[in-house]
C-alpha cells in the first residue's frame, strides 16, 4: 500500500527534542514521531467513543425508564381475577 507523506513542521518543548536525539537515530525519528502520534490519537478517539457510549446508554436508560412507566399502568388491565 502506497503511502503519502507530508512534512510538517511544528514546536516541542528543548527537553523532548534532546530526548528524541538521544534515543531515536535519526533515520528513524518520522517513524517514532508518527507511531506515537498515531498511539495518542487512537487513545483520544477511543476515549471520545467512551464518553458517547456513555451518553448513549444514560438517553437509553431514561427512554427505557419511561417506557416502562406507560408500561406499568397497563400491567392490570385486561385481567381479572
Amino acid at each position: 500500500m502506497m503511502v503519502n507523506n507530508l512534512k510538517l513542521n511544528f514546536t516541542i518543548p528543548e527537553e523532548i527534542a534532546r530526548d528524541l536525539k538521544t534515543h531515536i537515530r535519526k533515520s528513524k525519528r518520522s517513524a517514532f514521531v508518527a507511531e506515537a502520534v498515531r498511539a495518542k490519537l487512537e487513545e483520544l478517539q477511543a476515549e471520545q467513543l467512551k464518553q458517547e457510549l456513555i451518553e448513549g446508554y444514560k438517553a437509553r436508560r431514561q427512554e427505557n425508564e419511561e417506557l416502562s412507566k406507560e408500561w406499568d399502568s397497563t400491567i392490570g388491565d385486561g385481567l381479572d381475577d
